[in-house]
């Protein structure tokens, strides 16, 4: 009996071992070799080579010249990775009511027009979402436009090259990027 136990615990801390440290520190270094950005958090730096947000997490942006992303659901902070979770508000909960409520009125005091499409006004399932459809960019040309001083053409024109268009999800576009492109065109031509 003593025997088969031994070989057990022996099986066992062998099988923990390859299993809780070899693998998975071998994963991360060949995936840290092979694909550094996504495997490093895919930060995005700008141009002054800080690490200003990540590729795949959503930033609050408020102010009226940048383009908004879609509503953060989770608690405490927008946006905050440690936290992330949809509402699971149902479509008749007055909380949720009330929240649409409140960022439709956001949207109209920054400018932006009907129609409103969906994704500017509900959270993602994560709410960590950091790309708005295609049409949901394109409502906010005129008021992120009139905010910089700039032609809505030119504007419009850079939300285009930022686009994205995916067979499965449609046209999108990745709100920390499009801003990222929008400074830099605004650099060219000056600063607020």
């Amino acid at each position: 009996m003593k025997e088969p136990l031994r070989r057990a615990v022996l099986l066992f801390a062998l099988l923990a071992v390859i299993t809780g440290i070899v693998y998975p520190l071998a994963v991360t270094l060949i995936a840290g070799a092979a694909f550094p950005f996504p495997a490093h958090g895919s930060l995005v730096a700008g141009d002054d080579g800080r690490v200003i947000g990540s590729a795949l997490i959503g930033r609050n942006f408020t102010a009226p010249f940048y383009f908004q992303g879609r509503p953060s659901a989770t608690p405490v902070t927008a946006y905050n990775a440690s936290h992330s979770g949809g509402s699971n508000l149902g479509p008749t909960n007055p909380v949720l009511l009330q929240q649409v409520a409140g960022r439709v009125q956001a949207l109209r005091e920054a400018g932006v027009a009907d129609p409103l499409p969906a994704d500017l006004v509900m959270a993602s399932g994560s709410g960590l979402d950091p790309h708005i459809s295609l049409d949901a960019a394109l409502v906010q040309v005129p008021a992120v436009a009139k905010a910089r001083g700039l032609p809505e053409e030119e504007v419009r024109a850079l939300v285009m090259a930022e686009a994205v268009d995916s067979p499965f999800l449609g046209a999108y576009v990745n709100v920390l990027s499009l801003n990222l492109a929008l400074d830099r065109k605004e650099g060219e031509h000056g600063a607020r």
